[in-house]
């Protein structure tokens, strides 16, 4: 199959820090490729990857200080995918709602993943105006606030099995990896430390948007004794810091549409004690691979008492749910529905996607 992948250029694929959506993209642009198919994908040039690379910009645009407006870049890139519609059989979108006036406008098959939160006011009437657009969801949560959409599949976020080891000695402190936002959590994640007398190690990027918040609420926080701040991490960093806690704190205020960092936890062995919003009670099962808890009170009992959660379990039920594999398997089988549909042929319930 001739797929594109088009991507989001705020970082590379895969990111040398923190992202997200990047680096589920180019775990899937790899699966893909590893099983043969053809793949192009658009990205910043700093990008790696085995694939077909067209570069839309010379670096990542985020720590870019020469970059002004990333939304023009992300327009030239929707010209360049336009000019090469041809070259492809379907193009999968990551750039939310960017392309949805042009993909009306053209004949071709695409799929749009939705990264982000949607329970937004001012994405509702946007959306309603492209309710035809075939969306699929990282999880099922984060359809709620638009239940209305073209929605052909969820597919959760997936991490190739080997890049994280298991760990299955802890090293005695709590982790928080995130971005340092109100909505993650971090100083929620201190308290908790603080009240069982545990050391902590924060992980986080500070994105301009909460520096504010981070210089108001945080740093004073970070003063303490039991809180190690390590800045913004990559891989194989994470390894390191996500293997050596006995827990992944994830105290989150909103709909967190997925959670990759939970996952990633899982991959090392570690559980998750996480506050039950969003994607949460899909991702961890309470007992097995996490204690899902309301409050601080119930975090802090949750940590005493996370020696009964098995940490091989929880590498198991990464094995079982979230691998790259099982994601590029389900992408492919949805693609596959997708331009069969194209083609005026019946969708069937062994596509796996809802058929409408």
């Amino acid at each position: 199959m001739r797929i594109a992948q088009v991507a989001p250029l705020y970082e590379s694929v895969p990111p040398k820090l923190y992202g997200g959506t990047e680096r589920i993209v180019s775990y899937l642009t790899e699966e893909l490729v590893a099983q043969g198919h053809e793949v192009t994908l658009f990205a910043s040039g700093d990008s790696l990857t085995k694939a077909n690379l067209v570069p839309i910009c010379p670096t990542e645009l985020r720590l870019n200080p020469e970059c002004i407006d990333p939304l023009a870049h992300h327009l030239l890139m929707l010209q360049s995918v336009l000019s090469r519609r041809d070259d492809f059989d379907i193009i999968h979108f990551h750039v939310d709602y960017l392309h949805f006036p042009l993909s009306r406008s053209v004949e071709w098959t695409t799929l749009t993943t939705l990264h982000g939160r949607l329970d937004i006011p001012d994405l509702a009437p946007l959306y309603r105006e492209f309710s035809d657009m075939p969306v699929s969801s990282i999880s099922d949560a984060q359809r709620e606030p638009l239940p209305w959409l073209n929605w052909r599949g969820t597919i959760y976020h997936g991490l190739p099995g080997t890049i994280y080891e298991f760990s299955a000695k802890p090293k005695g402190y709590l982790a928080f990896l995130g971005r340092m936002s109100p909505e993650k959590g971090p100083e929620r994640a201190i308290e908790i430390a603080k009240r069982v007398g545990m050391p902590i190690k924060i992980a986080a990027k500070v994105d301009k948007v909460d520096v504010e918040y981070f210089n108001g609420c945080v740093k004073p926080l970070l003063n303490h004794p039991l809180v190690e701040f390590l800045g913004e991490v990559g891989y194989p960093q994470k390894n390191e810091l996500l293997g050596g806690a006995d827990a992944l704190l994830f105290p989150i205020c909103w709909p967190e549409p997925f959670g990759i960092v939970m996952i990633e936890a899982l991959a090392c062995g570690t559980p998750v004690i996480a506050y039950p919003s969003g994607s949460v009670s899909e991702v961890i099962e309470d007992g097995v691979s996490g204690l899902v808890v309301p409050d601080i009170g119930s975090a802090v009992e949750a940590v005493r008492n996370i020696d009964s959660i098995d940490r091989a379990m929880c590498r198991q039920r990464f094995d079982d749910r979230f691998t790259a594999t099982r994601m590029s398997a389900e992408y492919l089988n949805l693609y596959e529905a997708l331009l069969r549909r194209q083609h005026g042929e019946p969708l069937s319930t062994s596509d796996g996607v809802p058929i409408g």
